[in-house]
């Protein structure tokens, strides 16, 4: 389920419907080059670069068009994004090989969590809190595993014209942040077309991939690598969790000429 407003139904002309055909295809077909590629790597033990190559490409199918902005922290880093729509995981995975921390929901659908589990998500039950400290033990791991990791911390998916609350509990694992953990903001503006590709309100996650994919226009996605959290900011997870939604805000006022 997405954000908080409601997303009126949108009936798909027929080119929009050839075009979803064609882009789901065409997805299909990299995958089927991709899962080979992605065990025999993984066989072999070697740097499995397959699970970005495949996200990079799905967001390049569903036409959208990233450019990156500012310094990524290359190893060790969790990011903290704000969330729009379900393009925003390959779009992420593809310019910074990120694995991410998701709900267990996901985990029902057995073809998706088999993708998720190859690009190393760390799946979270938000509701379970008897299993609060193996989760948190679960993410520390993944954080360290992995070059990068990233959380969603509204929660859920907003309009993309503005922040839902940042959920400090999400950011648990970081609190306190493991030695060499850099924790960096990350902004995903998609400017004057969030409000129409944003997954909001009681839209299923498939009209909303449906509507993406039957797009004629191309989707520019601006992705700004904010700088990463220092000091203070980093005291506790609800310092973390404030810090980190003040300067996704301020960049995205900034962007929207505020």
């Amino acid at each position: 389920m997405g954000g908080a407003a409601t997303a009126l139904p949108e009936i798909i002309s027929l080119g929009g419907k050839l075009r979803l055909a064609v882009r789901v295809t065409a997805m299909i077909a990299l995958l089927l080059a991709c899962v080979p590629l992605y065990y025999l790597y993984r066989l072999l033990r070697l740097a499995n670069p397959w699970p970005r190559v495949f996200l990079g490409g799905i967001a390049t199918i569903a036409g959208v068009e990233v450019t990156v902005s500012g310094e990524r922290v290359r190893r060790g880093v969790f990011f903290v994004s704000n969330h729009v729509s379900w393009i925003d995981v390959p779009a992420l995975a593809g310019a910074s090989g990120s694995a991410f921390v998701a709900h267990d929901g996901l985990a029902a659908f057995p073809v998706l969590k088999w993708l998720c589990e190859m690009n190393d998500t760390v799946f979270v039950a938000r509701h379970d809190r008897t299993s609060v400290t193996a989760q948190v033990a679960a993410v520390r791991t993944a954080i360290l595993e992995c070059s990068a990791l990233t959380v969603f911390p509204e929660g859920t998916t907003s309009d993309g014209t503005g922040l839902l609350p940042f959920k400090s509990s999400l950011l648990s694992a970081l609190d306190p942040v493991p030695e060499g953990v850099a924790v960096q903001p990350v902004l995903l503006d998609y400017g004057a077309e969030a409000a129409d590709i944003a997954w909001v309100g009681e839209e299923p996650g498939l009209d909303n991939f449906k509507r993406i994919l039957a797009r004629s226009r191309p989707l520019r996605l601006s992705l700004r690598f904010l700088p990463p959290l220092t000091g203070e900011a980093l005291r506790d997870r609800k310092t973390m969790a404030a810090a980190a939604r003040a300067a996704v805000l301020a960049e995205l006022a900034r962007s929207c000429g505020v």
